[in-house]
């Protein structure tokens, strides 16, 4: 099974190669052009070689695309590390990080999901996901991709109408209370949480305020089929795929479980935030 790496590697080369083929180039046109080897591009593209950050920008220039050099630099410094900067991963935009969880989730089978204070991003309707966005572009003075951002995230939702891959989704009730756009909009974003509750490949589980639980809410993860756990810090994203960090996270995951409900009473702890809306 490729590695958390050469799956970035993979999704960077896609994206080059949309670049090249919207500038009506073939490969070895784009080659002469940008004055490499066929093989180069060819490596490139199809995730055999790591770019530099002097090799996307060669690219971008290429290609006609200069205002996307930042963001395919911002890729590649995505690959650097395991520890990735919020601010470093947007400057690449909004959609290359969208981009970058839809292509983990498109080569896996299983996923389990903890979230404390958001609605989980495949679950999102595009007014919740637009107002997220928003918050954190103006926190971190990156750039407003905003639009973009948003439709690569509806469209990571296509996974969720696929058989053979299955959701996990633990939600803490904090999270249906933080109201991260209008109310309107997130009632209608609530409704949405409640409807997946029906999809054969979503089990989705609460766990209500006031439950006796024997851990606190520290932060939200997501772990992909076992071999890779993504943590949200404020400053940072985790990417985590060593077998002692995947145990642990794995153990977190099935304890917190334990404390949530399921089906009609998650169902109820969701319409309860709802009604709560009208108090706004």
């Amino acid at each position: 099974m490729s590695t958390d790496f050469q799956q970035a590697r993979e999704a960077l080369g896609v994206r080059l190669r949309e670049l090249r083929v919207e500038a009506g180039l073939n490969g070895k046109e784009f080659a002469a052009r940008i004055g490499w080897q066929p093989s180069k591009v060819s490596r490139l593209e199809k995730g055999r070689q790591t770019a530099t950050a002097a090799d996307v920008e060669a690219w971008s220039q290429a290609a006609g695309a200069v205002a996307v050099a930042d963001e395919l630099v911002g890729r590649v410094r995505g690959l650097e590390t395991s520890q990735r900067s919020w601010k470093r991963q947007l400057a690449a935009g909004h959609r290359a990080v969208q981009e970058g969880h839809g292509f983990q989730e498109q080569h896996a089978k299983v996923i389990h999901i903890f979230e404390v204070g958001i609605i989980p991003g495949i679950f999102q309707i595009p007014e919740y996901a637009r107002g997220v966005l928003t918050d954190v572009a103006d926190r971190y003075g990156m750039p407003r991709d905003i639009e973009d951002g948003v439709r690569a995230r509806m469209k990571r939702q296509e996974v969720l109408y696929q058989s053979h891959r299955h959701f996990h989704a633990l939600l803490w009730e904090g999270a249906l209370n933080v109201v991260r756009c209008a109310p309107h909009a997130m009632a209608a974003q609530l409704d949405r949480l409640g409807s997946v509750i029906g999809l054969d490949t979503v089990t989705l589980g609460v766990i209500p305020f006031g439950v006796r639980t024997p851990f606190a809410p520290k932060h939200g993860f997501w772990i992909i089929d076992e071999r890779l756990v993504i943590a949200d810090t404020w400053n940072a994203e985790l990417w985590l795929d060593c077998d002692e960090d995947i145990t642990c996270y794995r153990a977190m995951w099935q304890t917190l479980k334990e404390s949530a409900v399921f089906g009609q009473p998650a169902y109820n702890v969701i319409m309860r935030a709802r009604a709560q809306l009208g108090t706004l």
